[in-house]
């Protein structure tokens, strides 16, 4: 048997740029990586490498990136100190590992 010629890759069309959409989608309503990554159609680990740029960015805009942390589903713990966008592997209190995803939104400074 042979194998058929792979189609080359053609990215959807985007009449703005991928950090624009994620900007426009957060300031309509707080989403998690995963729900952005859904919305804005790019892999959920994209998510986070934008929005380490748009939180640099829109500072200069007047507007804040809003990070509602994440939180132990069985103990209660919430990351609050934490610098990394992505959601913790685990607990430091309880070692559990159902924590909820950081959800972010942009409001106004």
């Amino acid at each position: 048997m042979r194998n058929k010629p792979k189609k080359p890759f053609v990215p959807d069309e985007r009449l703005e740029t991928v950090r624009k959409d994620i900007i426009a989608v957060l300031e309509e309503r707080p989403l998690s990586a995963k729900e952005i990554s859904g919305t804005v159609r790019i892999p959920e680990k994209a998510v986070y490498d934008h929005l380490q740029h748009i939180q640099k960015s829109v500072h200069r805009k007047g507007l804040n990136l809003v990070i509602i942390p994440s939180e132990c589903r069985k103990c209660g713990f919430v990351f609050e100190k934490r610098e990394k966008l992505k959601k913790p592997g685990r607990c430091p209190e309880c070692r559990n590992e159902a924590i909820t995803e950081p959800v972010f939104s942009i409001t106004q400074a």
